[in-house]
């Protein structure tokens, strides 16, 4: 894999040891400012084991009378079971334009800077795309397009689809509603918003007795890290057996705070009832309040006071670097205090979430970033002149959902 030189060029290692001490720094810069929420959740790289086991109290604990000495009583407790899931960016770096910059540092970092920055800020738009999904995977539901390559999306969403993406569509048979893959690795080559379409790069007909079901980013069926819309969910208690979340039953003191709207326009009332709704349910109110462009117009158009301020996004550990990006928001007086509201645009149309970012936490197996695992970043690419390198790791997103909550059904 060495490439040695001479004329004071460097090989393929320094190449890489230099591409980690330029580019660490600046990775978890994108990764601490990728979006509001990412960057004020709670973060860790110590996951180790096949799997983390987290004690959740879902009662309280002893006997409480009057008049006679109470028998006791033990405490309820959960195991919130997480497992890692696989989350990767790959970048290619063609091999002639490494070879013309080897010479110089600056001429390398200078060459390979656009490339790195561009891989990894869409590996931040692909976790921030898991942090608001349901871990399907699932791009949106096809409504029309059997046999061609323009596909209608029903319940579209701009952020879900960019062009260049790689996507597998799924079928559905309607005799038993099993699901499979019909199409694997098609590229989306234009996104219409306006009428909610994509054109892929090949026609896509489903088989007999089945109709096309939705588009699934790829590889990602099923794969994709815990995210807020299954988190926060209304729990249903009709449902037999339980929903699970993170392998325990949802029930009153393991669900969401849900304020239903009813396609009545937000308000500061539906703002007040689900800061208390979380606020009586865990005893904190949420401290963050995030939602659509859509909503967020709307909600600046309601709000008097559109006071400008700074949060500082919670640093890395020791190992990271620490650094300290801003973000500027709108504040909403709750009934305990100043709350953030900020825009994502991968937050469903209809919906405000209030979240507390102290019980949202990132689970990172230990070397997350740039793999190096063979003494280099760049690995050589079959059948092509050119390296690659590789980003990412094995995570999974906690949230406990008792301290959430969210307003659905908003009016759009």
């Amino acid at each position: 894999m060495s490439q040695t030189t001479d004329n004071g060029k460097f090989n393929m290692e320094d190449a890489s040891a230099l591409f980690k001490i330029k580019y660490e720094k600046l990775s978890e810069n994108i990764y601490n400012s990728a979006n509001i929420l990412l960057g004020r959740c709670k973060k860790s790289y110590n996951f180790v084991g096949s799997q983390l086991e987290i004690a959740v109290p879902q009662s309280f604990a002893g006997g409480v009378g009057s008049g006679k000495l109470p028998a006791a009583s033990k405490a309820k407790y959960g195991k919130a079971i997480i497992q890692a899931k696989s989350l990767y960016a790959r970048v290619t770096i063609d091999r002639q334009t490494i070879k013309a910059s080897l010479k110089d540092e600056g001429s390398f970092v200078r060459a390979t800077k656009e490339v790195v920055k561009k891989g990894v800020e869409s590996y931040m738009r692909n976790l921030s795309r898991c942090l608001f999904s349901d871990g399907t995977g699932e791009l949106g539901t096809v409504s029309a397009g059997t046999g061609t390559a323009v596909l209608t999306i029903s319940d579209f969403k701009e952020a879900n689809f960019e062009e260049g993406d790689l996507v597998d569509i799924e079928e559905k048979v309607t005799a038993t509603g099993a699901k499979s893959m019909v199409a694997e690795g098609l590229e989306i080559i234009a996104v219409d918003v306006d009428l909610g379409k994509i054109t892929l790069s090949a026609s896509v007909t489903q088989t007999s007795g089945s109709t096309l079901n939705s588009v699934v980013m790829q590889n990602s069926k099923d794969n994709d890290p815990q995210g807020l819309a299954k988190a926060l969910k209304k729990f249903d208690s009709t449902i037999s057996p339980a929903e699970k979340l993170y392998n325990i039953d949802k029930d009153r003191r393991w669900s969401a705070s849900v304020v239903e709207a009813s396609s009545a326009s937000i308000s500061t009332d539906l703002l007040n009832k689900v800061m208390l709704k979380v606020e009586k349910k865990c005893g904190k109110a949420p401290n963050l309040l995030v939602c659509s462009y859509t909503q967020f117009e709307k909600i600046l158009n309601i709000l008097e006071d559109q006071k400008r301020y700074q949060v500082n996004t919670r640093a890395g550990i020791k190992s990271k670097s620490g650094a300290d990006i801003s973000f500027s928001g709108v504040e909403f007086m709750s009934t305990s205090g100043p709350v953030g509201i900020f825009p994502e645009r991968f937050a469903d149309d209809d919906k405000v979430y209030a979240l507390n970012d102290n019980h949202i936490h990132i689970h990172h197996r230990p070397d997350f970033g740039w793999f190096d695992d063979d003494g280099t970043v760049f690995l050589r690419q079959a059948n092509d002149d050119g390296y690659e390198a590789r980003y990412g790791g094995y995570l999974e997103i906690y949230i406990n959902p008792a301290f959430q909550g969210v307003i659905e059904d908003l009016a759009v």
